[in-house]
C-alpha cells in the first residue's frame, strides 16, 4: 500500500486533521528559510497528539549536524528529511541516529540513486528543485530513473496524485502546498481529498479511475 505524508504541519489541530484523514506520516519543517517553519516544542506536541502509529519526519536544509540532531531530539521525530548539497559522510552520520530521507532533485536522480540505493538507514526522496513551490514534476520522463521504494514529492495534490502514482508507483507520496489554505495552514477538504485520491489510485491503477 502506498503511504501518505502530509508535510508542513505547524499545529496540533492540523496534525490531528491529517491523522484522522488517514495520513501515515507528518512532516515538520525546521529549515529557517521556510514559510512553514515550526518550533521543536510545537512539533513535539503535535506528534504526541496523533500517537506512535503516525511517523513524524523532521525536515532540514543545509543545517549543521549538531543543530539537526538537537532539534530532532527535542521534537521527538522518528525520521529526518535532508535537503541540500550534503556529503555522504554527513548523511551517514545522521543515519546513525535516525532513518534518513535523502532528498534529490530530478536532474540528480540517476546519479544519487547509484550513491544511496542499498545504504543502510537512507531512503531516496524525489522533490522539485524548489520544495514546497507547488510545481509538479514530469513523472513520465523520470520513470526510467525512479528506483523502487523511493518517496515522491513536488506539486502533488488531489487532482494529480493519481497520475503520479500511475507513472512511478512511489512508496510514499508527500504533499504540502496543494493541501493548504495558506502557508502552514491546512485545508481540511483538500487533505481528505488527497488521501482518498491516493487510496483510489492504489486500488485501481487505471487512468480513468482517478478523481479529477
Amino acid at each position: 500500500m502506498i503511504r501518505i505524508k502530509v508535510c508542513g504541519t505547524t499545529s496540533v489541530h492540523d496534525a490531528v486533521l491529517a491523522a484522522e484523514a488517514g495520513a501515515d506520516a507528518l512532516g515538520f519543517i525546521f529549515a529557517p528559510v521556510s514559510k512553514r517553519l515550526v518550533t521543536p516544542l510545537v512539533a513535539r506536541e503535535a506528534g504526541l497528539s496523533v500517537g506512535p502509529a503516525v511517523a513524524r519526519v523532521g525536515v532540514f536544509m543545509n543545517q549543521g549536524l549538531d543543530d539537526v540532531l538537537r532539534t530532532a531530539e527535542a521534537a521527538r521525530v522518528s525520521a529526518v528529511q535532508m535537503h541540500g548539497p550534503l556529503s555522504r559522510l554527513y548523511v551517514e552520520g545522521v543515519a546513525t541516529y535516525y532513518p534518513v530521507l535523502r532528498v534529490v532533485r530530478p536532474a540528480d536522480l540517476a546519479a544519487e540513486a547509484d550513491v544511496w540505493t542499498g545504504v543502510p538507514g537512507v531512503t531516496l526522496m524525489l522533490d522539485a528543485p524548489e520544495p514546497g513551490g507547488g510545481v509538479p514534476l514530469d513523472w513520465a520522463a523520470l520513470r526510467p530513473h525512479f528506483p523502487p521504494g523511493t518517496w515522491l514529492a513536488g506539486g502533488l495534490g488531489p487532482a494529480n496524485v493519481g497520475a503520479a502514482i500511475r507513472e512511478l508507483r512511489p512508496a510514499v507520496v508527500d504533499a504540502v502546498s496543494r493541501l493548504e489554505r495558506s502557508p502552514g495552514v491546512k485545508d481540511e477538504a483538500a487533505v481528505r481529498a488527497f488521501v482518498q485520491a491516493v487510496r483510489t489510485a492504489d486500488r485501481n491503477p487505471e487512468p480513468e479511475s482517478y478523481p479529477q
